[in-house]
């Protein structure tokens, strides 16, 4: 005999009403139009590449702004770097992360999982 409450949503989605609801961005990057379009219509990951500018200052772990080139906020996601790790490796494909940082924790800057779009 117990009671069972049953989640009404999936734990990714979960996640990141969570992130919306509750974390504070700490910065943001730009990407461009090709980054953009991937995220908003692909639901991919966003990757180094696709990062024009790095504003601002943030750690591993944050909830940062992902901003198209015109300004408009493409969304929101947890970083997988740092911001200064973030500006050396920008304009870079995944497989240089490593040579440009001297390890790679992730391929991509922000993984879909931890992408809330809008």
């Amino acid at each position: 005999i117990g009671t069972l409450l049953a989640a009404h949503t999936a734990k990714v989605a979960a996640r990141k009403r969570w992130m919306v609801d509750h974390l504070q961005l700490r910065g943001a990057v730009v990407v461009d139009d090709g980054a953009a379009i991937k995220l908003r219509e692909g639901g991919k990951s966003l990757l180094p590449i696709g990062v024009r500018e790095v504003e601002g200052e943030f750690r591993r772990g944050d909830v940062i702004a992902i901003r198209a080139l015109d300004g408009r906020m493409v969304g929101r996601g947890l970083a997988n770097y740092s911001s200064a790790e973030a500006r050396l490796i920008a304009r870079k494909p995944s497989s240089q992360i490593e040579a440009a940082l001297g390890y790679a924790n992730e391929p991509e800057l922000v993984h879909r999982d931890n992408l809330v779009l809008g």
